[in-house]
């Protein structure tokens, strides 16, 4: 007696490649949608977090721009992860409840940023310039650190900012 679910004809064997096609088709559609529905979700997520000015002070004057704050663990795990864009005067702010070492990270990051680390009292610490976006290299403020500042690559170089310039938010004193 033959056992059909054993047989290894064609016509057996047909069904079940296209049920693997049919299901990787739907694993990469599922991928792909949770991937949009991530970005939504982070874009979505990002007008909701309070905005604030915040002054650096520099050789060539004062210059105000717009930031984000991420001041929970929660908020700084994203920060401006799946973001296509920033403006030339936005940023995000990542503060920490103490001076410590702090590392950044690209990853899920589509846009080069400049990364300034600040001290308690407000002067920069160190900056970092044009990050690689996606990159899982670790971006270390090299000193203890309250805060750190991103926004666009270029950003420092085209307001001037050097370690030692000061920086005026609430959070510094």
């Amino acid at each position: 007696m033959e056992h059909p679910h054993l047989s290894l004809r064609p016509t057996d064997v047909t069904p079940r490649v296209a049920s693997a096609r049919q299901l990787h088709s739907r694993a990469a559609s599922s991928a792909l949608l949770c991937f949009f529905l991530n970005a939504w979700f982070c874009a979505a997520w990002a007008a909701t977090l309070e905005k604030r000015p915040l002054t650096f002070h520099t050789r060539s004057g004062a210059h105000t721009i717009t930031v984000e704050v991420a001041d929970s663990p929660e908020k700084q795990s994203t920060g401006l992860m799946f973001r296509r864009s920033i403006g030339e005067k936005e940023g995000m702010i990542f503060l920490y409840p103490a001076e410590q070492e702090i590392t950044m990270w690209m990853k899920n990051t589509y846009i080069p940023l400049d990364m300034i680390f600040v001290r308690r009292d407000g002067t920069i610490l160190r900056i970092e310039t044009d990050t690689e976006p996606f990159s899982e290299r670790i971006i270390a403020s090299s000193g203890p650190a309250l805060a750190v500042i991103e926004m666009g690559a270029g950003s420092a170089r085209r307001l001037g900012l050097k370690a030692g310039d000061r920086v005026e938010y609430p959070a510094f004193r």
